[in-house]
């Protein structure tokens, strides 16, 4: 593909296509009737059909145009042949428009790496990986999905290299669904560290503001005592790490606290980078960066701490009780 778009965007504007693809599928098992939920940990933690075909389209479609990426799932699925029908080969046209940032243009699947060991007798010993990862979670906030809470469902693919979140697609199947019957379902977002973010308005709380967005569901007292350490004007409990970052950008909250165990990698890399593109910023509760490479343990141990301006103030509010509690990775 000599003078055509580079990796990066190819990859972001099949994941843009695949998203959609994804949130289509999301709706299409809801409107069934048949949710096929299965409990993996407990009743807090579930997974429907929705959940498990999402994942195979987005593996499958992505994996078919990009072999040599590493692709992790949330789901634990058995290998088998995916439907042809579950799978997206198009890619979203105003993406490959759009110039790769400087950084990013010389990413390759795959990158040759040099031991440094040669001599006239043995040649150099190299191997060959891709630092591009891509962590999917194909239905977030599956408990809200459930229960009826459409507006909490997002579907979620991130994109890191060097274990940095670097781009994001985040689908909201059911966005406009109060509209009622007619309207037109669903919206895509997506964002690049070097280019910005695009598909929303992006707005703030108004400074004199605190406004709080936290879990509806995994809270717990180290929750509460670190929401309660930030004097919230006002606290928003709701379902899904995908729909607590598009609070933030879109002005309904502050800063997603979330001092716990529980989010996922795949949870928070497409959030972080939409997050990040726009001048915010996501870390774990001591204001450490997570890291996304391939070889990283799933969960975020030491919970979340987003915000989109003010970040520090938040860092600085937190508990020691909750310091000790959660180590940093």
């Amino acid at each position: 593909m000599s003078g055509g778009p580079a990796l990066l965007m190819r990859l972001v504007a099949s994941a843009y296509s695949v998203a959609e693809k994804a949130g289509a599928i999301v709706r299409k098992v809801l409107h069934s009737g048949e949710l096929g939920i299965v409990e993996k940990t407990g009743a807090n933690d579930l997974q429907t059909l929705a959940d498990r075909l999402a994942q195979q389209s987005i593996c499958a479609s992505l994996s078919r145009r990009f072999p040599k990426i590493t692709i992790i799932g949330e789901e634990e699925l058995q290998a088998e042949d995916v439907r042809e029908d579950l799978i997206e080969t198009g890619q979203a046209e105003e993406i490959l428009q759009k110039p790769c940032p400087a950084e990013y243009s010389g990413l390759r699947e795959e990158e040759v790496t040099n031991c440094g060991f040669r001599n006239a007798i043995f040649p150099c010993l190299c191997f060959s990986k891709s630092q591009l990862v891509v962590w999917v979670d194909p239905l977030d906030g599956t408990k809200e999905y459930t229960e009826g809470l459409l507006d909490n469902v997002t579907v979620l693919i991130g994109i890191a290299y060097g274990g940095k979140a670097i781009a994001g697609v985040i689908n909201q199947p059911f966005y406009n669904y109060q509209l009622g019957e007619g309207a037109n379902l669903g919206r895509t977002m997506w964002g690049m560290l070097g280019l910005g973010a695009f598909g929303f308005q992006l707005q703030e709380v108004p400074g004199d503001r605190r406004i709080i967005t936290t879990t509806r569901s995994h809270s717990n007292k180290l929750v509460i005592d670190c929401v309660d350490a930030m004097e919230p004007h006002e606290v928003i409990r709701v379902g899904g790490a995908g729909n607590k970052i598009i609070q933030l950008v879109e002005g309904k909250a502050s800063a997603y606290v979330f001092a716990s165990i529980g989010c996922k990698k795949w949870d928070t890399c497409a959030p972080e980078a939409i997050l990040h593109a726009v001048g915010g910023k996501l870390t774990d509760i001591h204001g450490n960066a997570y890291c996304y490479d391939a070889n990283v343990k799933h969960m975020n141990s030491a919970g979340v701490l987003a915000t989109l301006r003010n970040h520090e103030y938040y860092v600085s509010r937190v508990p020691q009780s909750v310091l000790q509690a959660l180590k940093s990775d």
